[in-house]
């Protein structure tokens, strides 16, 4: 562990004096016949290909050297074993512990957290299975067909994410929804077809007072009581909370309140009861079969040496880009369709996690963090923004993520969508030269415009299909990484101070905008204006 920056290091001045070096991947390839077999690395089921970045095994090294000068190795330990990492809340991070087997028990802070864990995980498994089942009933007598979480950022992107991954799992005539935005928009649209006899909603806020959550679980109460009464709340309606107090004032019966703990971090938390939804969808096997591939994707990352260790050498070749490369922002390509919400789930993982400004020291950084995290599923990125990605000016690096056997076949489709992941990233590495289109036989006028430079670095990640255990493995394997990244910048990856200062303005405006007398304005000349603007419209369309 170093005391200040990563960047004042000999270690770090070796690597960038390496780094630095103008490399091509068509030499890289040219002179070294085994470039793939050397740079391609096994994560437990992901087959991890690194052959197309800007890399040499000398650049490798140094990185690794630099990851061990900035303490990884005891960091991740400390991690696992419990210790207050989170420094600036003064908590343990354990999203680790979740998926730890009932066999091997953790004691943190003098409690069993693996025994609380599985506590959980055995209520989860038990509602799960009855509603499944039908022994469940809402208040008409009638089963339930349809599961509505109603949650924001980790407790609506992670379940939600996984929920369509894992679509293939998902039991014949039940379904699963998912309400965030406070648009009021976003519940009506999902409530517009659901019969509210045979609708369960659960409403997922740690605190039970994320206003945006509340805000829609109310509206969905008001909802259900109007055709069902208000004794259905206690039917239709259960928590994902630590605040029995206001899940009961709310009418839910806390015997139907499911724990998840201060050291689950809401972007960490979609393997705790925040994924009960996901249970109930995929079944408690399929569930415990996605947590045994989170749990195999740590011990990993943590037994594995760093030079042949997935997720550190995907967030070491991140800080290669990110600090040394100046690249800003990397792209998440899924050439499948089932995870069309996994960028914008990693893009939270992420930009939450390391879009930070101060060291834990609480000095200023002085060089960049936390990169802008992209993406949407093949094919069809390629007709949106790949083109920027082959010709455009900015140099974005790629993941690209696919399986060898698709959950769905018809003829040769999948054969072709892999084809075109395959290609995709041969002709961003190797480009065209204008001497190959000329050799083609195009008109001057036009060599220019067909030709690419090629170079541009990517990552290929294959798994053999897309599991419940897969995914668990893709998801651990990004934590890691975004934890590795953490540690060299020297920043908390755990904190989201970021997101406060919104809310609290949020919260004044609201109180603003809805006052019935004229309030006294004190923000700034924009936002005053706006806020007038507002109130005089509201008042014209409600006087219409």
């Amino acid at each position: 562990m170093i005391d200040g920056s990563i960047t004042t290091t000999d270690e770090w001045r070796q690597l960038a004096s390496e780094a630095l070096r103008p490399l091509w991947l068509r030499d890289l390839f040219a002179t070294d016949p085994m470039r793939a077999d050397a740079f391609t690395i096994d994560a437990v089921d992901l087959t991890i290909d690194f052959s197309k970045n800007l890399i040499t095994r000398d650049i490798i090294d140094k990185l690794v050297v630099v990851a061990e000068v900035a303490g990884l190795p005891d960091a991740a330990a400390a991690m696992i074993e419990g210790a207050h990492i989170n420094s600036t809340e003064d908590r343990a991070v354990l999203h680790t512990a979740l998926r730890l087997p009932s066999s091997e028990p953790l004691t943190v802070d003098g409690q069993n957290v693996t025994a609380d864990v599985h506590q959980v995980l055995e209520r989860m498994t038990d509602f799960a299975g009855r509603v499944r089942s039908g022994a469940w009933r809402g208040a008409t007598g009638a089963p339930i067909a349809t599961v509505v979480n109603i949650g924001i950022g980790g407790s609506d992107l992670g379940p939600k994410m996984a929920y369509r991954a894992l679509r293939p799992y998902v039991k014949e005539g039940l379904e699963a929804r998912f309400v965030s935005n406070v648009d009021p928009s976003d519940l009506t649209d999902q409530l517009l077809d659901l019969d509210p006899a045979t609708t369960l909603f659960v409403v997922a806020s740690k605190t039970f007072s994320t206003i945006e959550t509340i805000s829609n679980a109310t509206a969905a109460r008001r909802w259900m009581t109007e055709q069902l009464g208000d004794d259905a709340v206690a039917k239709h309606f259960v928590a994902v909370s630590t605040n029995a107090e206001r899940v009961s004032a709310f009418g839910i019966d806390t015997a139907n309140m499911f724990e998840f703990w201060d050291w689950v971090g809401g972007r960490y938390s979609f393997d705790s009861a925040i994924g009960l939804p996901l249970m109930i969808a995929i079944g408690p096997v399929n569930f415990r079969q996605m947590l045994d591939g989170f749990h195999r994707m740590d011990e990993h990352f943590l037994s594995t040496p760093l030079a042949r260790n997935g997720p550190a050498l995907a967030a070491l070749i991140g800080i290669l880009y990110r600090n040394l490369h100046g690249l800003v922002s990397y792209a998440v390509l899924p050439y499948a369709q089932h995870l069309d919400r996994f960028p914008a789930y990693l893009q939270q993982l992420d930009m939450e996690s390391n879009g930070k400004r101060v060291r834990l020291d609480g000095r200023p950084v002085d060089y960049d963090t936390g990169p802008i995290v992209w993406g949407e599923p093949g094919t069809n990125g390629q007709h949106a923004f790949y083109q920027l990605l082959h010709q455009g000016t900015t140099v974005v690096p790629a993941d690209f993520i696919g399986f060898v056997n698709g959950t769905d076949d018809i003829g040769h489709q999948h054969d072709l969508l892999i084809a075109n992941m395959f290609a995709q990233a041969e002709a961003l590495a190797f480009g065209k030269t204008s001497t190959e289109v000329r050799a083609d036989g195009v008109d001057e006028a036009l060599v220019e415009h067909k030709t690419f430079v090629g170079n541009r670095p990517s990552t290929t990640i294959m798994a053999p299909r897309l599991t419940p255990s897969v995914l668990g493995q893709l998801v651990a394997f990004y934590e890691h990484k975004v934890f590795t990244q953490g540690v060299i910048w020297g920043i908390n990856s755990f904190d989201q101070w970021g997101v406060e200062l919104g809310k609290v303005l949020a919260t004044a405006i609201g109180l603003e905008l809805t006052s019935d007398s004229e309030p006294e304005l004190s923000h700034d000349s924009s936002t005053n204006a706006l806020i007038r603007r507002y109130r005089a419209g509201r008042r014209t369309d409600r006087a219409g």
